[in-house]
């Protein structure tokens, strides 16, 4: 039996669990990063890279799988297709940790760090830290479920937005020869 030719859908699957592994591993580092200082650093370093590992996957796309080349509306597909399912599944992972994991700890240590800073503000400062205290107080009263839910809409979008830049800067057209 012959193997059908695999669909840009599936192809977008399997950069997008890629994409996802590399998103569980850097979510990880965000917790652990208020013991050890170097792993938020990580964390930063990681989220700033996404959209580099977003282009290198398209560019991967591209030469293995187009034969070289691929148009903007492929690239773009692609794209969406591959975050929206790096999102599912770090939506996974981000409930389990919520719900059985956290218990509190990501936003009562937002909450002390801020409390700390706000005993050293005055004026407009003081204000815009009470208002990021009041909308942590908000995330904190919002269940695992609602919590990964806002992730994985927050997570979608950001990738909806990175999939325009990306699908320009991989596109290729065919050469004429």
């Amino acid at each position: 039996m012959e193997d059908k030719p695999k669909t840009l859908q599936e192809h977008a699957m399997r950069f997008g669990t890629m994409m996802g592994i590399f998103w569980i591993i850097k979510f990880s580092f965000l917790p652990m990063g208020f013991k050890i200082p170097l792993l938020q650093l990580l964390f930063i370093f990681m989220t700033l890279f996404v959209p580099i590992l977003g282009y290198i996957y398209i560019r991967k796309y591209r030469e293995r799988y187009c034969g070289g080349e691929l148009s903007f509306l492929r690239g773009w597909v692609f794209s969406l297709y591959m975050y929206f399912f790096a999102s599912l599944l770090t939506a996974a992972a981000h409930y389990i940790y919520f719900q059985f994991i956290d218990n509190g700890y990501l936003t009562g240590t937002y909450m002390d760090q801020l409390e700390s800073l706000k005993a050293t503000l005055t004026g407009d400062l003081e204000t815009s830290v009470d208002q990021l205290i009041q909308n942590l107080e908000t995330i904190a009263s919002m269940s695992a479920l609602q919590l990964t839910m806002q992730l994985i809409f927050q997570n979608i979008f950001y990738g909806a937005i990175l999939s325009l830049p990306t699908a320009l800067l991989a596109m290729r057209r065919k050469k004429n020869s």
